[in-house]
């Protein structure tokens, strides 16, 4: 079977703007699933109903998105990825994200697990390799320690883990090493699913790109679909129900795991830390670490091309 290659850790990529060979953020997002040959479905699980866009074929790739995102965040690496050309596919909107009916209380990190296996137990999948995105590579780490016969490998793009799983914790901390992702955690409780609307009259005033500017690192390059997707896909109910979750998670469960770890972050990342990279390295017993100059928190979004390449899939 084919699985993500590891390979010895810390590689930097760039080491300023101009070293990028590859254009900034050049792909949209779209919603059009047709693109990638992808079958809509909907699996109902003892967890919530996750709507799911799929394809079958050999070694399935599972992409899981974050916070402000859904599976068409996706969309822009699969159109870098040539080598996903012939491989299954498996993109979830996790219930309560996406397109999927939001659940009773926002799923923590087992609840999602199980709605992955649910998933996947559904599509009749036994083993994949799994992409996850911020919240999605955490949830991906969960998987590959709750399935570890059906985990090949785990891929995390701006993976929020340990430095977000402090500030989640202790969020006087969280105010120094994390502001952006502690401030924002404060702002969503308060303001709840509020936010969505006042975001949407920022959007029409031309006002987003200040907003969403400590996000990406070049807002401004951003084709608008990105932006849109942004206001459309975030879930402040979901995202504080994640931080709660990440707050109770013992970190030291992630050991056990076994298969390849490919770890990809972004310089410029305000929900993540670079020391992410040298802790992942400790608590992990197989593990590459990418380190993307000129990038913020979507790397599948700004530097599509390279992430394919990290991951063996261009």
């Amino acid at each position: 079977m084919h699985a993500i290659d590891s390979a010895p850790r810390e590689q930097v990529v760039g080491s300023n703007p101009a070293a990028h060979a590859d254009p900034y953020a050049p792909f949209p997002v779209t919603a059009d699933p047709g693109a990638w040959g992808l079958t809509h479905a909907v699996v109902s699980t003892s967890d919530g109903a996750a709507v799911v866009h799929h394809r079958p074929g050999p070694d399935p790739l599972l992409l899981l998105h974050g916070v402000a995102g859904s599976w068409t965040t996706w969309t822009p690496l699969l159109r870098a990825a040539d080598g996903v050309a012939d491989r299954g596919l498996v993109l979830v909107d996790l219930p309560g994200w996406g397109s999927s009916a939001a659940p009773p209380a926002p799923l923590d990190v087992d609840a999602s697990a199980r709605v992955l296996t649910a998933v996947l137990d559904g599509l009749g999948i036994v083993s994949v390799d799994v992409v996850g995105h911020s919240m999605g590579a955490f949830v991906a780490m969960h998987l590959a320690v709750t399935e570890p016969a059906r985990v090949r490998s785990v891929a995390l793009v701006s993976g929020t883990t340990v430095a977000t799983a402090d500030a989640a914790r202790h969020p006087l901390r969280g105010l120094r090493t994390l502001p952006a992702f502690t401030l924002l955690r404060a702002g969503l409780a308060i303001v709840g699913e509020a936010a969505r609307p006042v975001l949407r009259g920022i959007a029409r005033v031309g006002l987003l790109p200040l907003v969403a500017s400590p996000v990406f690192t070049h807002v401004r390059r951003l084709h608008p679909s990105v932006l849109d997707a942004f206001v459309d896909e975030l879930r402040p109910t979901g995202f504080t129900g994640a931080a709660r979750s990440a707050a109770r998670y013992d970190l030291d469960g992630w050991g056990a795991v076994t298969c390849p770890v490919t770890a990809i972050a972004g310089r410029d990342d305000v929900f993540a830390r670079v020391s992410d990279l040298d802790a992942l390295g400790a608590l992990l017993p197989r593990v590459r670490t990418v380190l993307l100059d000129d990038c913020g928190h979507f790397a599948h979004v700004e530097h599509p091309d390279a992430v394919a390449r990290v991951l063996g899939l261009a």
